[in-house]
């Protein structure tokens, strides 16, 4: 039976238990449009005693009443709640949400609250499943059925990142596929099942749940597995986890081991030898993948209002602020500190250049975070002002505007092993230390305070601290964790482990290869072995269009990678006194297929400035043809002679006069097409701009409508599936009561008892077939008032008695008679609704035609054995006959005078004592009768012997109830003396 009090399962918690995780599992169901269906039949699956607890969770409309737990009960042989207050979960037990609320667990007691807030799209399942999740860690079990949208997920992935197990419905057997499909691409499930297997499934699961004991893992033979376990990983992925917290590592990899039900360490590091894909499993697993918007919300603000607006404060216009962001999973993290700075600057009115980066080992999650779209559940992390603020609305998720997604870069990258972003002022490195050892957190305080400038700041996780190094940062906020940099010089062995530059990655394009090398390698192979022979100091090699194909020498006086995305396009990459004269000279060597030479270019160097050459020459490949390499010599002084001098003309005699008018004909030709193309430009611009604005116009009233209709439709599809839920509980409600009323048909055609129920206005509501016999009704006659039928009974209307009960609600009774005579009980009641409202009035009519002759029939027995007891005692001749003259009392004085045995004689004609009309006074005794109440007379009476006595008769008179006699009784007394007497 469902139970709705909470006091019998408010229990403490269990010996050694600590009030925190469960003994037993406890499993989340979440279900959405459709799920009722998978949910009964999985629970007519589990066993009366499963060793677990069941909390159901679905969308359910807030404003009424549910029935989900009565239908599950009909299902399942546990106990079934409905969560109304706080209770203790207990094993072999399912609990169902109520309307209107979200449910959290805590120490293992369910706590349902109403929606302080409820959003527009709520996501009731994924805050229990995360919850359950941190509540519970290895003994909760999420499961994830049939339903629209996305609810769910982001629960699922808490859950599993806690060690939780993941089952879902097969979306090919889910009503709506919707929830189940997002499961399975983000690559959730643990087991993918139909709804008739889940039960067998998870009872499978937790009939094997495996728990590695601290003596196990400690033990050298495990170590070594581990080691073996890391060391496939690391050759299969690139990835070192070795370095990560152990307890976290065990805890993933025993997992893996209870969801293919091994006990041994060694046969799963043999399974995952032999499995490509179990590997990839387990690396995922292994990676951090659980972060939201605003984590924390109170310590974005403190970032936002206090120690932004304070570090800022100095910086000049423009600034360009650097920021990079760890571990940033699908970039929830990178986004929100992104935004925190367009509104910090918004409040203090200054404009700043930013530039963040987002690294994460994962790359499927660097694709999710590069793309910026986001579930519809992101709604419940983000203030609504900042949701339309900063985000678009598209189908049903969130995409980051365009202006936040252009300061965040991201990218693949291993913290433990990959160089470092310097130059930055803000690192946020939050919950990722967490998941270190000891040792490599120590070695990673070097690398932040490498990585910051000074007084850079530092955000970590509430949970996280920076160990010893508290001679490299200082701490500002202690309960959010945000650190300053201290100004320290990093010497010895604090740098051993930083590493020292970052592997180049080429870009690739048509003019490369599938492995990152130029096409045209042997001409690379040629060039390598030519310079190495000529000595020259420093050299690049480029292709037509600037890109960087190969480098010679120390090029780091000319040439540095420029900030922002990595880029080999010499232009970018040159310093800015030469970059010019650069362009310059290889636009002249590319069209004119010639050498070009350019000397005395001034440049500022760390020892001041200089005075540098260089040299621009076309190499053309003979493989082909048409395509060259640029080959660029730099010559700085004390270099001399290792440049080709510039080609002089044979006409040193030519007029100098006219070779100076040629170039200022050539320059004044030069300004005047430059000006043009500058007016032209402009005037494209300026129609571009107005154009530009109009298109941002259109977009935004595009983008506020879409937002509407967004919402709309997030609005509409959550009523949808609440309406959906509500339907099938309906239909089964429907059903039942269908069955009811046929059951109560059934009952009332069984029980043949005439009856008719009356609405509050005495309007016929339903009446059973044997009430037809005394008020003519047929089904058409429904709806219509009782006084607009005669009924078959005598002197009586039905209205009277109806409104007596209606007006004292006291039952009324009376026996009444039909035409035939036949004598009914009528009882009339109040109709009562379940809620006790009291809507018409019943009529019943009881045949008492038996019972009246039961009655009768008794009456005459008991009668008959008083006078069976007088005439014992009295000793005297006694009989009764009817009007109709059969004998109905025979005494037993006249059996043993007249030789008649009672039951030979009983309903026998008067006759057969002689007394028939030819007889003296055979007619006599009748008429006799008529006029007085006893008649004496002397009589013949016939013994069985045929002889015939005269005796002394006294007849009297009878009467019934109404007072009509009839019966007569017979007193006989023989003479004393008469001869021949038995």
């Amino acid at each position: 039976m469902t139970d709705e009090s909470p006091q019998s399962d408010q229990i403490p918690s269990a010996p050694g238990n600590g009030g925190g995780t469960s003994r037993f599992p406890i499993v989340g169901l979440g279900a959405s449009a459709g799920g009722l269906d998978p949910i009964l039949r999985f629970f007519s699956q589990m066993p009366a005693e499963p060793g677990m607890a069941f909390v159901v969770v679905t969308h359910m409309d807030p404003q009424r009443p549910s029935s989900l737990a009565q239908l599950i009960q009909k299902k399942v042989r546990m106990r079934v709640h409905s969560l109304t207050e706080k209770m203790r979960a207990r094993p072999n037990r399912v609990y169902v949400i109520a309307p209107g609320t979200q449910l959290s667990i805590q120490n293992g007691t369910l706590n349902p609250e109403p929606w302080s807030v409820r959003p527009a799209v709520p996501h009731p399942i994924d805050h229990f499943l995360s919850e359950l999740g941190k509540d519970q860690a290895r003994n909760a079990v999420g499961m994830l059925l049939s339903g629209s949208g996305s609810d769910g997920i982001q629960g699922l992935r808490v859950l599993k990142a806690e060690g939780g197990l993941v089952l879902v419905q097969d979306p090919e057997s889910a009503e709506h596929s919707e929830m189940p499909r997002r499961a399975v691409a983000a690559g959730l499930p643990d087991f993918l099942v139909e709804p008739e297997g889940l039960a067998e499934t998870l009872m499978q699961w937790s009939g094997f749940r495996l728990e590695l004991t601290p003596s196990g893992t400690d033990s050298e033979p495990f170590q070594l597995v581990m080691k073996e376990i890391f060391q496939l990983l690391r050759a299969r992925t690139g990835h070192d986890f070795s370095r990560y917290k152990k307890n976290t590592l065990i805890r993933r990899i025993e997992r893996r081991m209870s969801v293919h039900q091994m006990a041994d360490i060694k046969a799963y590091f043999r399974f995952l030898q032999d499995s490509d894909v179990e590997t990839q499993v387990l690396f995922k697993e292994l990676l951090i993948g659980v972060t939201q918007f605003f984590r924390d919300p109170e310590a974005f603000e403190l970032l936002e209002t206090v120690y932004l607006p304070e570090y800022l404060r100095e910086k000049p216009e423009g600034y360009l602020i650097r920021v990079w962001v760890p571990g940033c999973s699908t970039g929830e993290e990178a986004y929100s500190i992104a935004i925190v700075l367009q509104e910090c600057m918004e409040s203090i009115k200054r404009h700043f250049a930013v530039q963040i980066f987002g690294t994460d080992l994962d790359e499927a999650a660097i694709r999710t975070a590069r793309s910026g779209l986001y579930s519809e559940r992101i709604s419940a992390d983000i203030h609504p002002e900042r949701l339309k603020k900063f985000f678009t609305r598209e189908m049903n998720s969130y995409r980051i505007k365009k202006n936040i997604r252009k300061m965040v870069i991201f990218a693949p990258q291993n913290i433990v092993q990959d160089p470092p972003f310097t130059k930055l002022d803000l690192l946020s490195c939050r919950n990722l230390l967490i998941y270190f050892s000891p040792e490599l957190q120590k070695k990673l305080m070097p690398v932040f305070h490498y990585s910051l400038k000074p007084d850079g700041l530092l955000f970590l996780g509430s949970s996280e601290t920076i160990g010893q190094a508290t001679d490299l940062f200082s701490l500002v906020e202690r309960k959010w964790k945000i650190l300053k940099r201290k100004d320290h010089t990093l010497v010895g062995s604090k740098l051993f482990s930083l590493p020292r530059t970052a592997p180049v990655v080429p870009i690739m394009d048509k003019g490369w290869d599938g492995a990152g090398r130029p096409k045209d390698s042997s001409l690379i192979f040629l060039l390598k072995a030519l310079l190495q022979q000529s000595g020259l100091a420093t050299c690049v090699v480029v292709d037509e269009l600037g890109n960087l194909v190969y480098v010679h020498g120390r090029t780091g006086r000319f040439l540095e990678p420029a900030e922002g995305e990595a880029s080999l396009q010499i232009l970018d990459m040159a310093k800015p006194e030469i970059k010019s004269v650069l362009a310059s000279g290889l636009r002249q060597a590319i069209s004119s297929r010639q050498e070009v030479a350019i000397r005395d270019v001034r440049l500022e160097s760390e020892e001041g400035p200089i005075t540098i050459s260089l040299c621009v020459r076309p190499i053309p490949d003979p493989e082909s043809g048409a395509r060259s390499l640029i080959l660029i010599f730099f010559e700085e002084p004390g270099q001399k002679g290792r440049l080709p001098r510039p080609t002089r003309g044979k006409g040193k005699g030519r007029n100098t006069r006219e070779e100076v008018q040629r170039l200022e004909e050539e320059l004044q030709y030069t300004k005047e097409s430059l000006q043009t193309t500058i007016e032209e430009l402009e005037t494209s611009n300026e129609e571009l701009k107005s154009a530009n604005e109009e298109l941002q116009s259109t977009n935004e009233e595009l983008q506020s409508t879409n937002e509407e209709l967004e919402t709309s439709k997030e609005e509409l599809q959550s009523l949808n599936e609440e309406s959906s839920t509500v339907n099938i509980e309906l239909r089964s409600r429907i059903e039942e009561l269908s069955k009811a009323n046929d059951d109560i048909a059934n009952l009332l055609d069984a029980t043949q008892i005439a009856t008719i129920f009356l609405d509050i206005d005495l309007a016929v509501r339903r009446f059973t077939p044997k009430v037809t016999e005394l008020i003519p009704l047929t089904p058409a006659d429904i709806g219509r008032p009782i006084t607009h039928f005669a009924t078959h009974l005598r002197d009586l209307e039905l209205a009277p008695y109806a409104e007596g009960v209606l007006r004292d609600l006291v039952m009324r009774e009376a026996e009444v008679l039909d035409r035939n005579g036949v004598i009914f009980r009528m009882r009339v009641r109040p109709y009562r609704t379940l809620n006790n409202v009291i809507d018409g009035v019943v009529f019943t009519f009881d045949d008492l035609s038996g019972l009246k002759k039961m009655e009768l029939s008794l009456k005459n027995a008991q009668e008959n054995a008083l006078l069976a007891a007088v005439t014992r005692q009295t000793q005297e001749v006694l009989f009764i006959v009817n009007r109709a003259g059969q004998i109905q009392f025979w005494s037993s004085e006249a059996e043993r005078l007249y030789g008649y045995p009672k039951h030979q004689i009983l309903q026998c004609d008067l006759s057969i004592l002689g007394l028939d009309d030819k007889s003296n006074n055979g007619t006599n005794w009748l008429e006799a009768m008529k006029d007085s109440e006893t008649v004496c007379t002397r009589q013949k009476r016939r013994t069985t012997t045929g002889q015939m006595v005269e005796v002394n008769c006294t007849m009297t008179r009878i009467r019934n109830e109404k007072g009509d006699w009839s019966h007569v009784s017979f007193w006989d007394q023989w003479p004393e003396s008469k001869e021949g007497m038995p």
